[in-house]
């Protein structure tokens, strides 16, 4: 008889659970009636997120806050009035792509995209602001009502307004930055599918800021990694301390249960390692060694060579790696091999047609492996001559961000989004991967037409704002890829380099 339950479902517990799902910011810790930590909710947050006003509170509890935290969910939560709008006399192929180039605010782009993608994107790669004192963030002054905000996103804001420089002498210096991320990443994991990831390049001024909101915002049960790409390859002599010689690359998946990890190419020097000295008609093959240390029950008993009768056995303190019956099974199927001349020590054939077709990626991102910020500029005065050594200067290289598709288990027909579009480097690693495997990935790009310096380089060139810097990227590039690959090719590198591109306007109303 099957002993019965003397206790009846945790109903607190599921709902706790059931909350997490869907609000895994509220999830905190707190201490029970015998000082015993356990899981809990941040009411106070849980509010905030079922508020269309600022909610204050006290309650004591494990969290990371800053002024303005509540703004930033208010800002991702509030509905704005505004519409894309097709700009077709700049796009390519605008009817017959999936790929998007959305231009204006992100924060509001991200609002957009929630009615039509909810779910449906697999990967997310942005290289944000790293709020080095030097750069600009997203000026989101949202602590209003909502209705104010409603009345506030119909103006036509002008494109300077929306950003602001976030000198390290600001009072609000981090927490500008985190209320500016806090919000956009809030919306950006509704759009993931429950197998999606988002990767998020970053250096050592915000990692651990941003590491903390990452684990509000998507769960801290689904870190993937904190991942370090050398993004030099060799030291700088000039440094005043130490070379700093890499940055991070933080990584999340919506639901870590349902998250595939993904491989990375096989190298030329693992494949080196295979050869097919006896002629098997299964292939290459590399010897594995069929003795390992220590003793086991049933680990020590006598094979023998069945073409030379010659026994072998253990040395003491070792054992077979496999038992009896299974090393007679691999004798008989010709998968141990005693050399050539059959007067070796056996040892078992590893075929490279039944190992892992890649390799598990490492936490540390070699620029072997993920390319250099040297390599980042050559891809980018390739594309734009001489004048790419100074139209755009902080570039990742495409083999980063490709390495990364791998790694996240993108597959042919995926949904990939960079709402820090940059100088366009996504949509180029995308168009790139799907010209090399035949895929047919498709891209959201979102990039602020921030304006340029008029002392730049890039304005000189006629770029006025970085969006037609990042639009010329992809156009350039799609040309490029076209041109560089077989006409077998052809049709889906063709086919994955068109570019329409839509602009966040305000709607037309047509009173009668």
């Amino acid at each position: 008889m099957k002993d019965l339950e003397m206790q009846s479902v945790n109903q607190t517990k599921l709902n706790i659970e059931a909350i997490a799902e869907l609000f895994p910011n509220c999830i905190t810790e707190s201490h029970d009636s015998h000082g015993n930590l356990k899981r809990s909710i941040d009411f106070d947050l849980l509010r905030q997120e079922l508020s269309e006003d600022i909610v204050e509170g006290t309650q004591e509890r494990y969290t990371l806050n800053w002024p303005g935290k509540k703004e930033a969910i208010l800002a991702a939560n509030a509905p704005i009035a505004k519409t894309l709008r097709p700009c077709r006399e700049d796009s390519i192929n605008f009817d017959t792509t999936e790929n998007l180039f959305i231009e204006g605010d992100n924060l509001e782009a991200l609002k957009l995209l929630q009615e039509n993608y909810l779910g449906k994107v697999k990967m997310i790669y942005i290289d944000p602001p790293y709020n080095t004192g030097n750069d600009f963030v997203y000026n989101d002054d949202f602590a209003e009502s909502t209705e104010e905000f409603f009345e506030k996103s119909q103006q036509t804001d002008d494109v300077g307004n929306r950003m602001m420089a976030n000198t390290d002498s600001n009072g609000r210096f981090h927490s500008d930055w985190l209320s500016m991320m806090y919000s956009r990443l809030k919306l950006a994991r509704n759009l993931l599918s429950d197998d999606g990831s988002i990767c998020i390049s970053i250096d050592e001024n915000e990692i651990h800021n941003l590491r903390r909101i990452c684990d509000e915002i998507f769960g801290e049960n689904n870190f993937i990694s904190q991942a370090g790409w050398q993004k030099v390859y060799s030291p700088k002599n000039q440094a005043k301390l130490l070379s700093n010689d890499y940055e991070f690359v933080l990584m999340y998946a919506k639901s870590i249960n349902h998250f595939q990890i993904g491989l990375l190419p096989r190298t030329e020097e693992m494949n080196k390692r295979y050869k097919n000295p006896d002629n098997d008609s299964r292939g290459v093959w590399k010897a594995g060694d069929l003795v390992a240390s220590g003793e086991r029950t049933g680990g020590r008993y006598i094979i023998k060579n069945p073409k030379t009768n010659e026994e072998y056995t253990v040395p003491p303190g070792k054992h077979w790696a496999f038992s009896e019956q299974k090393m007679n099974e691999m004798l008989n199927d010709n998968r141990i091999f005693f050399g050539l001349k059959n007067d070796s020590f056996p040892s078992f054939k590893q075929f490279l047609s039944e190992v892992k077709q890649g390799r598990v990626a490492s936490s540390f991102f070699s620029y072997q492996d993920y390319g250099h910020t040297d390599g980042a500029k050559k891809e980018f005065i390739s594309l734009f001559g001489d004048n790419g050594r100074t139209i755009f200067e902080t570039l990742k290289p495409t083999k980063l961000i490709q390495n990364l598709f791998r790694i996240t288990s993108t597959n042919n027909n995926d949904i990939i989004l960079d709402f820090f579009a940059g100088s366009g480097t996504t949509a180029h690693a995308v168009m790139q991967l799907n010209a090399e495997d035949g895929g047919n990935r498709k891209f959201i790009m979102v990039q602020l037409p921030e304006l340029t310096d008029e002392k730049s380089e890039a304005y000189k060139a006629g770029y006025k704002t970085i969006a037609e810097i990042s639009k010329e990227r992809i156009r350039r590039a799609g040309a490029q890829i076209v041109a560089q690959h077989s006409t077998a090719q052809h049709s889906t590198a063709q086919h994955s380099t068109v570019i329409p591109i839509l602009r966040i306007q305000n709607p037309t109303i047509t009173l009668h």
